[in-house]
């Protein structure tokens, strides 16, 4: 059984990366299902252990918090955030700075896949009026939402799978990696800026950006952001994120006084073909044993003691994230963690380097992925021109969330 669910969980792998096969017009959805379709015909599972395996609870978070976002977004909330940040943005390094900070707090709070499919078009037309090199910028923009989405159990996919996996608290985990996130935007707009230090310096027509104002739904805005403040105050004193979420979402849909059909076709629905699809896929894999096998075999390198563990699995979690992607990555991770001397402490490293390691490479996250792929047709960030940046923020965040969590480890918090 092994050897089959190894194998389909490679090929699954591949069609998730490649995509760009002869012949094929794949995308991450149908690799995912096809990869779980296989796992059923080779008998690796059976179809009703199948639909056993799917976490609907991290599909009902993510719905729920999905909706939420669909009516902000109908409601040109994310318009007008970025509209204000770059209006009083009067120099280019104050737009840099903005947008660092702008996009990691927003991508805590609204995912942070939403947040780079909202700002990358308003950020490439300011630029381009602007006539500043939108290189630096599309960068920030996808390094600081991946830090950014690290403070909270919702601001990505793979930690919403830990807070459904984990014991750990909405507040608690929150305020453990605000610091976190917060020092690594500060290096990751120091990063950019040496890089690129050329870019940043104010030239004639450069010290003011306009763009047209949007109009809001402002009775839309304020009742999704109730809504919301709702769901936030509910995650701190509940531990049901799923029930919260979905509750809130239908709530929303109830009194907006919208045709909920506007924002039903905003959700991308083929994520949750993805991520069922996943769960059965990595579910296969470790009915067969690979994952403890495989953990039992690195296990000289990831034990010692909880500091030890702390930074050996926080270096194995960000270069196995990069080969298989973050989300596969933690779907295999969530078997090991009860494996270490302080497995609740863990949790929080797993959801830090995994999502931090998303900074390294183009292909790191889908955020970084979305950016470029809006992005083609102004201006091609090649992959090395990315990874030049990308290398020396993942490094850095990495050693600055090593640092805290083991501080935390030493004194028990």
């Amino acid at each position: 059984m092994m050897i089959p669910s190894l194998a389909i969980f490679g090929l699954t792998y591949a069609l998730i990366s490649l995509q760009k096969i002869r012949g094929l017009h794949l995308d991450r959805p149908s690799g995912a299902l096809i990869g779980a379709v296989l796992m059923i015909l080779f008998q690796v599972v059976g179809l009703e252990e199948a639909y056993r395996l799917v976490d609907y609870n991290t599909l009902v978070l993510l719905l729920g918090m999905m909706i939420l976002i669909g009516y902000l977004e109908l409601a040109c909330f994310f318009d007008w955030l970025s509209y204000h940040l770059l209006v009083h943005a009067n120099r280019p390094l104050g737009l840099l700075w903005g947008l660092i900070f702008t996009s990691g707090f927003l991508s805590a709070f609204f995912v942070n896949d939403t947040i780079c499919l909202v700002m990358t078009p308003l950020i490439l037309k300011t630029l381009k009026r602007a006539r500043l090199n939108p290189v630096p910028f599309l960068i920030a923009l996808c390094t600081a939402s991946n830090i950014g989405s690290a403070m909270t159990l919702t601001g990505n996919p793979q930690n919403m799978i830990i807070g459904i996996q984990s014991d750990w608290h909405y507040h608690q985990f929150f305020f453990r990696m605000l610091p976190i996130s917060l020092i690594s935007l500060v290096f990751n707009g120091l990063i950019v800026y040496l890089f690129y230090q050329k870019d940043f310096r104010e030239r004639t027509g450069q010290g003011h950006f306009y763009m047209e104002k949007p109009v809001v739904d402002i009775w839309l805005a304020l009742k999704t952001l109730g809504v919301l403040a709702g769901v936030f105050v509910s995650f701190v004193v509940t531990k049901n994120l799923p029930l919260t979420a979905i509750t809130a979402g239908a709530l929303i849909v109830l009194i907006a006084g919208k045709k909920p059909k506007l924002v039903f076709e905003k959700i991308d629905w083929t994520l949750f073909l993805f991520f069922a699809g996943l769960f059965v896929v990595i579910g296969g894999v470790a009915k067969s044993g690979a994952p403890q096998l495989f953990y039992d075999k690195l296990s000289p390198f990831l034990n010692g003691g909880t500091l030890r563990q702390v930074a050996n699995f926080s270096l194995f979690s960000a270069a196995v994230s990069n080969l298989v992607s973050n989300v596969p990555f933690v779907l295999l991770a969530v078997h090991w963690i009860p494996n270490f001397s302080n497995p609740h402490l863990m949790w929080l490293v797993l959801a830090m380097s995994s999502t931090f390691a998303g900074n390294l490479t183009i292909m790191g996250s889908v955020a970084n992925m979305i950016v470029m792929e809006l992005s083609k047709d102004d201006v091609h960030v090649g992959f090395f021109e990315f990874f030049k940046v990308g290398f020396f923020v993942t490094a850095v965040s990495l050693a600055v969330g090593v640092s805290f969590l083991s501080l935390y480890a030493f004194y028990g918090w």
